[in-house]
């Protein structure tokens, strides 16, 4: 993005790091992982100890275990949204049309107003 001479360079219009970005995706992955995780265990233990209602909760436990590593790896490779104005740049900008004059026919004559002080 080019700035002209006069405009000042803000610290808030710098993008994040690369490493910053990829530190943190990369926690949201383990968080995300860990959830996968702990419904496995949690999938085990109501199998192992023969909870009530276990038609609801171990259905609720495998599809934790199939959406959130799909999830974590579209969220991972996921980039932060683009920046508005770089779009702006992009797109050609219209210029107004001139104003229309009128013609010498369709030209009025000014009025001479005479105002008593």
């Amino acid at each position: 993005m080019k700035r002209q001479a006069y405009e000042p360079i803000l610290i808030t219009d710098a993008p994040r790091s690369q490493d910053d970005q990829l530190t943190s995706r990369q926690r949201r992955y383990v968080v995300m992982m860990s959830i996968r995780a702990a419904c496995l265990v949690a999938g085990a233990v109501l199998v192992g100890v023969e909870a009530p209602l276990l038609w609801l909760w171990l259905p609720l436990c495998g599809i934790g275990m199939v959406l959130i590593p799909w999830l974590a790896v579209l969220i991972a490779n996921d980039r932060p949204p683009k920046e508005e104005h770089r779009m702006f740049h992009r797109v050609p900008r219209r210029e107004a049309p001139p104003p229309r004059s009128l013609a010498a026919t369709e030209e009025r004559p000014h009025r001479v107003i005479d105002a008593e002080l």
